[in-house]
């Protein structure tokens, strides 16, 4: 497989992968059957290294995986601080160091599924925010934190009452995502999810998953302002290794019987690693001569407490904090943030296909990665996260820089993250990262996300005043409105407190109301297939064989054949043999239809209906 990659990278002019590549994973292990194919296989793939399917040597696929586990930290780590404010964990530091283990713990649980049995993308999980708002919610209503202990009351028996009050909020919030994240694994493996990408074209998803990206400019603000020389240190530094430094390649001796020399190229796999390892230690050198003032977030000695109060070794387990209590009004606050939590990472699953060189995810992937993401939650309520997860999307910034589009890469990762999720001292250790080195990388991996998102509309015809509409009201209302929400707490007021909660963390999800809006005027204004671009989206798929043969990335790691053989999986919306809830009619194909534009399912691959 490795000779064929380099023939085909050949064949379009560019130079042979740096690092040679293992066995292809995909589970038929078959060769391009023709030219068309092949051709339309180097389309997709572009300018990758490697791509889905494809595996770096061990030691690289180590390296990259960490640069995934670094590139996640800084929102894995921010967001359960965050919680812990309204948690009242104030007086209890060493749990709080495991309360952030067992997010790591957890994440790399939830990216591991969703890698291995979920979308098949290498796709990143982590905690969300669209479930800190609903979270701070059931807090705030349970009452106040009680105020923090002065020195001389910190008792051991004092102590222990502040780590019982604590544990108590948390267990509101562990059973509030237990059942709430089950309506997630219902609407995905049943197939609800997937039954609204009929209606989900690239004028939809440009706007998604651009605001995605655009989204998150506060966090990336605030979490930069805290030192903005080292933040611009990272944006400088990850801007000149992956676009100017990128074709520079070092020689390290092979691991081969005939100890070849590798090229490898340094700067363009890891950039970002490089980039945080500068700026760490120009911090470092800045804190040491009291450049960067005490207190401030960019020293590096600004958690150092972390490092000190952690175990050595802690294993996260089920129920650590104790039992979950269910309550309604928890339950309907939670399923407001996994109605955003999906429709984020349905525009994360394209952003992902995107640049990691495969196709459009088809039904069954959508449905089965919502489903795995609503398991990978279940998991954060058994272990006691007290947020779910959700797709992370700086990591789909870090595919799209480092042109390392490998699953096997991503599961290392999540491996790595079960690891020192279980070593405190080692996580705690890069919890010490200065937040404005974050906040710089964040920087930059935000705005390739917007950008991924805003490059859809190469399929679009843009001097269209219809497609020009469509694209630009719901990209600013997607703004505008929840910056109103927020800015304007409680303009939700009705006689339900449910109610009013689970509108308001709709409604300040800026990607439900960009994607929401852009389906609904994608679908209801009159325009033609070529005119939204539903033509050039799906013109790789020209045959069935074609369409068969690109979305095989997305089967099941093994089993498949089995599969194929049973009749009975083609009624199941998450098996790879998905026909739909009703057969398919007997007719001639509609191949030629879809050439004229006469199907309205943006996402039919062959112009046959599905229900």
């Amino acid at each position: 497989m490795a000779e064929s990659n380099v023939v085909s990278l050949k064949k379009r002019g560019a130079p042979p992968p740096a690092i040679p590549v293992t066995d292809d994973v995909n589970s038929n292990g078959a060769l391009p059957a023709d030219q068309a194919l092949e051709d339309s296989i180097n389309e997709l793939r572009g300018d990758l290294i490697y791509s889905i399917n494809e595996s770096p040597t061990w030691y690289a696929s180590m390296l990259l995986g960490f640069q995934h586990y670094l590139t996640m930290f800084g929102r894995t780590l921010g967001i359960p601080l965050l919680l812990t404010i309204d948690l009242c964990m104030a007086d209890t530091p060493v749990d709080i160091g495991k309360l952030i283990q067992t997010e790591f713990f957890v994440s790399g649980l939830a990216t591991f599924f969703q890698s291995t049995f979920g979308t098949r993308l290498p796709i990143v999980q982590g905690a969300s925010l669209a479930f800190l708002g609903p979270a701070q919610a059931i807090l705030r209503a349970d009452g106040p934190c009680p105020p923090a202990l002065s020195p001389e009351n910190r008792t051991d028996e004092a102590i222990a009452m502040r780590e019982e009050f604590w544990r108590e909020r948390m267990n509101l919030l562990q059973g509030a995502i237990l059942v709430a994240c089950l309506v997630e694994v219902i609407i995905g493996f049943t197939g609800l999810i997937g039954l609204l990408l009929r209606f989900i074209g690239p004028l939809t998803i440009a706007p998604t998953v651009a605001l995605i990206g655009l989204s998150l400019f506060n966090t990336a603000a605030f979490f930069s302002g805290g030192n903005w020389l080292l933040a611009g240190c990272v944006i400088v530094l990850i801007s000149l290794f992956s676009q100017y430094l990128n074709r520079i390649v070092i020689p390290i001796p092979g691991f081969s019987a005939d100890r070849r020399v590798i090229r490898f190229p340094i700067f363009k796999l890891l950039p970002v690693i490089l980039a945080i390892i500068f700026a760490w230690t120009l911090a470092a050198i800045l804190t040491v001569t009291d450049v960067i003032p005490e207190g401030s977030p960019g020293r590096t000695d600004a958690r150092a407490n972390i490092l000190r109060d952690s175990p050595w070794f802690y294993i996260p387990y089920p129920f650590q904090w104790g039992v979950p209590v269910v309550t309604v009004a928890g339950v309907l606050g939670m399923i407001a943030g996994v109605l955003a939590s999906t429709i984020e990472s349905i525009g994360d699953y394209y952003a992902c296909a995107r640049v990691s060189g495969a196709p459009p995810p088809p039904y069954h992937a959508v449905n089965r990665g919502i489903g795995m993401e609503g398991f990978g939650c279940i998991l954060a309520g058994l272990w006691g996260t007290g947020l779910g997860t959700t797709s992370y999307t700086q990591n789909i910034g870090v595919i799209n820089i480092t042109k390392v589009g490998s699953r096997r890469v991503v599961q290392l990762g999540a491996v790595i993250m079960i690891l020192l999720g279980s070593l405190g001292k080692f996580g705690a250790f890069f919890a010490t990262i200065p937040i404005p080195i974050v906040g710089g990388m964040f920087c930059v991996l935000f705005g390739l996300v917007t950008a991924v998102g805003l490059s859809t509309l190469q399929h679009v015809d843009l001097n269209s005043s219809r497609n020009l509409f469509v694209l630009g009201v719901p990209l600013f209302m997607g703004l505008i409105l929840p910056a109103y929400m927020t800015a304007n707490e409680g303009v939700i007021n009705t006689r339900s407190p449910e109610f009013n909660q689970i509108v308001t963390v709709l409604l300040s999800t800026n990607m439900f109301v960009g994607g929401v809006l852009a389906a609904i005027l994608d679908n209801t204004i009159p325009g033609t297939n070529e005119e939204r671009g539903l033509l050039s989206f799906r013109q790789s798929y020209s045959s069935p064989e074609l369409a068969e043969r690109h979305l095989r990335c997305y089967d099941l790691p093994f089993g498949m054949k089995w599969i194929r053989s049973v009749r009975f999986f083609e009624y199941l919306p998450f098996s790879p043999t998905f026909q739909g809830f009703l057969r398919k009619r007997n007719k001639p194909s509609r191949n030629g239809d879809i050439a004229n534009g006469q199907t309205n399912n943006a996402m039919d691959l062959d112009g046959d209906e599905v229900a």
